[in-house]
């Protein structure tokens, strides 16, 4: 599972790489890691064409996780003899967002596999975490951390992100995984994000039907990665 990865490039190469019509991201910093439910930029389709965002990083939870979890809660509650209000206790129940997709064919994600919910995530290096290879290992697809993008889909949402937060409403949005190709499959077997490599993929992702687009779901070609830093929680380097 990919939870950090790294966006350095400024706005204005993501904006010509991406098609960018608007940008709604102020003052956009390098972010050498970014962790679950940050903010950071995502590319979506707008009225006026492609438009640069943040959105948080955590695509709502399944009803059924949400349950289980509360579920959990109200069982620790009653037995400390407080009262429950199971309904009340579910829809307050703080959900950190999914952050990786893997099951595409699953009625929670199928409501926003349309146009108007699929995104491209930027990034120059993303992690995937091996205590025995010495901790977080940084990919990337090539020594120079080209820009490239996760094939994405957003929404916006209104739940309990955080307990402090309470009842809040955001734009968030989470990334497609998929088979793990040779390099990252040494590291992490079960899983890599879907990568978009060329303005073909790009385009097809944001425009092409669901059908379609969802055959860009596979790994990336041996080789077509590289290590590019080990056991650091952010990879500073980024054009």
């Amino acid at each position: 599972m990919c939870n950090l990865y790294s966006i350095t490039t400024n706005q204005a190469a993501i904006s010509e790489l991406f098609r960018v019509v608007n940008r709604y991201v102020g003052n956009l910093a390098p972010m050498p890691g970014v962790f679950p439910d940050y903010k950071a930029p995502i590319v979506r389709a707008g009225a006026e064409g492609r438009e640069l965002v943040t959105a948080r990083w955590g695509m709502p939870s399944s009803q059924q996780a949400l349950m289980e979890a509360t579920k959990k809660r109200a069982r620790k509650l009653e037995a400390k003899g407080k009262p429950v209000d199971f309904k009340e206790l579910l829809r307050l129940e703080p959900d950190g967002g999914t952050t990786n997709i893997r099951n595409v064919k699953s009625k929670h994600w199928t409501r926003w596999l349309g146009i108007e919910n699929r995104c491209v995530v930027p990034f120059n290096s993303f992690s995937e975490f091996n205590k025995d290879e010495g901790g977080d290992i940084w990919f990337a697809l090539d020594e120079s951390r080209p820009l490239a993008c996760f094939a994405g889909i957003w929404t916006n949402w209104t739940s309990v992100r955080k307990v402090k937060e309470g009842e809040t409403s955001n734009d968030l949005y989470a990334f497609l995984t998929t088979e793990a190709n040779a390099e990252v499959g040494a590291i992490h077997p079960k899983a890599m994000p879907v990568i978009l490599t060329t303005p073909e993929q790009v385009e097809i992702w944001m425009t092409a039907s669901p059908d379609e687009a969802l055959k860009l779901q596979r790994p990336l070609l041996e080789g077509s990665l590289r290590i590019v830093a080990r056991g650091i929680k952010e990879d500073p380097v980024g054009r």
